[in-house]
């Protein structure tokens, strides 16, 4: 392809963008008047910045890092602790335990918090539930969650909720799973919720319950936002698959 044939396509594509993100004046000038060096100050000055400091590049930048060294956070939360032990500190550090499988480290600094004066919050009382539901000890966990309701019986969170309703189904408790599932599905964001729902009643036999409840999830993301259905990406493809088993 002719070079110039591909600076005058460059420069066509940078002035769509600029006119679709409110930059048209004056870069539609600059890159008509002054071809590719336009068209590169243009990229120069407004898309490396934004592809950089973006809240896509960023979490792009933090995944990479926890790839490379999974554990840096964790070692930093554990200094802040070791440093001043707030709650705050220590919830913290006990949320990285989490995201890297600590799972009995985790539980013991929710404990301790817990224990605390100040520390005594349904919020710590849930991330012990997750600790141990996350260590295969589902009995545990709805144990906790229980204690939880009793507790702070005003208390709402569609997350525990699911973790409620999950455990449920671990320990074989299957009928009142599906009833949690059922509640949980009428209200709780996103898509994980009903798949879950939909794959038990597939468990049990009650398969064409759960085309239903695939079927209308499907439908209803298909006239969600693009954002909204990336974010559910990986739910939805499960229920794809789940329709097509």
């Amino acid at each position: 392809m002719p070079v110039a044939l591909v600076v005058l396509l460059l420069d066509i594509t940078l002035i769509y963008h600029a006119s679709r993100t409110g930059r048209l004046q004056p870069w539609a000038f600059i890159i008509l008047m002054v071809p590719l060096f336009g068209a590169l100050a243009y990229i120069a000055v407004e898309l490396i910045p934004e592809w950089y400091h973006g809240p896509e590049a960023r979490q792009a930048r933090q995944r990479v890092a926890n790839r490379l060294d999974p554990e840096k956070r964790y070692r930093e939360s554990a200094e802040q602790v070791a440093i001043t032990d707030t709650i705050a500190n220590r919830a913290a550090l006990a949320a990285e335990c989490l995201a890297i499988a600590r799972f009995s480290e985790a539980e013991r600094h929710y404990d301790h918090i817990l224990k605390l004066p100040m520390g005594h919050d349904p919020a710590y009382a849930l991330g012990k539930a997750e600790a141990e539901f996350a260590g295969n000890r589902p009995a545990d966990a709805l144990k906790t969650l229980d204690d939880l309701k009793k507790q702070w019986p005003e208390f709402e969170s569609p997350e525990g909720h699911l973790l409620y309703a999950r455990a449920l189904a671990e320990v074989g408790r299957v009928d009142e799973a599906l009833e949690e599932y059922h509640a949980l599905s009428g209200y709780f964001p996103g898509a994980e919720a009903r798949v879950r729902y939909g794959m038990l009643l597939n468990m049990v036999g009650r398969t064409a319950e759960a085309r239903i409840v695939f079927n209308e999830l499907l439908i209803q993301m298909r006239r969600a936002p693009k954002y909204l259905r990336k974010a559910q990406a990986e739910w939805l493809s499960i229920a794809e698959k789940q329709l097509s088993a």
